[in-house]
C-alpha cells in the first residue's frame, strides 16, 4: 500500500492574482502557507481487473479510464498514461472541501504524487504542481489559479511569482525563526459554517479579468501590491504591519464581488476586530469556509468566536509539501 498526504494552505498576501486571465497581461505575486491540516490518499493492487475509487462516492470501473465519473482521478490517469484497473484508491481529508484552504489542489497534488510512486518515479515539486495545473486549469477549465498546487506540492511559507508566460517562480518567505513561531501561534482560524464551491466567485473575476474590467484589474493591482507588502513586513518582522495590512487586504478583497461576503460573516469580522484582532480575512475565494486573523490577544478572540458559535481549527506550518508517507 501506498500513502500520500497533500497539504492545505492559508493566504498570506496578493491572493486571486494566480489567475491566468490575470496574471498573462500583468504578472501575478502571492505569499502562502502550507498547514499541518491535510488531503490523505492510499492506493494498493487488487486482484480483480476494476478500479475501485473511495471518496464521498464509490466507483467500480472496468472499462478504463474514460470510465471514471471523477472528473480529476479520470485526467490524471489519462495524463499519466496510466492503465487504471487492477488498484484502488481511498481518500480522506482533515477538512471538508469547499471551506476555501485549497482542498481541490491538495488532492490532484496527492493523486498526482500517489500515482508516481506507483510507478516508481520521482517528480520535483515544481513538476507535480504544473502536472496538477495542466488537469485542473487546462485539461478541466476549471476558472481557478495556480496558487494550491504550487503551495501544496512545495509546502513551507513560500513566495510565488507568476509570470505572463505561465511559468512560476517559487522563492521561500525568509523570516526569522522568532518571526516564523509568533506568526504560526497568533494565527488563528475559525470555520464559519458556511461550505461553498469557490468556482462561482472566481468565474467572476475571471469573465471580468478578461474582459479587461477597470476596477477588478484595478483591485487586483493593489492587491498584488499588498502582497509585496505583506512579504516585505513579514521578512522585515513587523508581524503588527502585516496584521494591519491583513484588514487593508480584506477591505479590498470584499470589493470584488458581492458573493465574498455576507452580513453574518462581516458581523463576526467586526466582532474578531474589536476582541483582540488587529486584521483577518476569509480564507479562499470568499463566501464561506475560515475567518483567519491576526491576533494580538488570543484569549480575548477565541473567547468571543467561541461565544458566537464558531469553531477554531488550531495549526502548525507544514514544512514538507506534498509527500509519499508510506511505501
Amino acid at each position: 500500500m501506498i500513502i500520500t498526504r497533500s497539504p492545505l494552505r492559508i493566504s498570506l498576501g496578493g491572493g486571486g492574482t494566480d489567475l491566468p486571465s490575470y496574471y498573462q497581461r500583468h504578472g501575478g505575486f502571492l505569499v502562502a502557507g502550507a498547514i499541518d491540516r491535510y488531503v490523505y490518499l492510499t492506493l494498493h493492487q487488487t486482484f480483480q481487473r476494476e478500479f475501485i475509487l473511495k471518496y464521498s462516492q464509490l466507483e467500480r470501473v472496468t472499462d478504463g479510464a474514460d470510465g471514471i465519473r471523477h472528473p480529476i482521478v479520470r485526467e490524471a490517469f489519462k495524463l499519466l498514461g496510466m492503465d487504471p484497473l487492477g488498484l484502488e484508491i481511498s481518500s480522506m481529508a482533515d477538512i471538508p472541501a469547499g471551506t476555501g484552504l485549497g482542498s481541490s489542489g491538495s488532492f490532484t497534488t496527492a493523486l498526482l504524487k500517489i500515482l508516481h510512486a506507483h510507478r516508481r518515479h520521482f517528480i520535483p515539486p515544481a513538476e507535480l504542481a504544473e502536472q496538477a495545473c495542466t488537469i485542473e486549469l487546462e485539461k478541466l477549465g476549471e476558472p481557478i489559479g495556480k496558487q494550491d498546487q504550487y503551495i501544496a506540492a512545495c509546502g513551507g511559507l513560500s513566495c510565488f511569482t507568476f509570470n505572463p508566460d505561465g511559468s512560476v517562480l517559487v522563492e521561500p518567505l525568509k523570516v526569522s525563526t522568532d518571526t516564523y513561531y509568533n506568526l504560526e501561534d497568533n494565527l488563528c482560524l475559525f470555520f464559519t459554517g458556511y461550505s461553498r464551491s469557490a468556482s462561482g466567485i472566481l468565474k467572476d473575476q475571471d469573465q471580468r479579468s478578461k474582459a479587461m474590467d477597470q476596477s477588478m484589474i484595478d483591485n487586483l493591482h493593489y492587491v498584488k501590491d499588498l502582497g509585496f507588502r505583506s512579504r516585505a513586513a513579514l521578512e522585515g518582522g513587523d508581524l503588527g504591519a502585516y496584521g494591519l495590512l491583513m484588514h487593508e487586504h480584506w477591505e479590498h478583497k470584499r470589493k470584488r464581488s458581492s458573493g465574498i461576503s455576507n452580513p453574518q460573516i462581516d458581523a463576526w469580522y467586526e466582532l474578531g476586530r474589536a476582541h483582540g484582532a488587529l486584521g483577518g480575512k476569509l480564507i479562499g475565494a470568499g463566501g464561506g469556509g475560515f475567518l483567519m486573523f491576526y491576533a494580538v490577544d488570543k484569549i480575548r478572540l477565541r473567547q468571543a468566536m467561541h461565544t458566537a458559535g464558531l469553531v477554531e481549527v488550531r495549526f502548525r506550518f507544514d514544512p514538507g509539501g506534498t509527500q509519499v508517507v508510506a511505501q
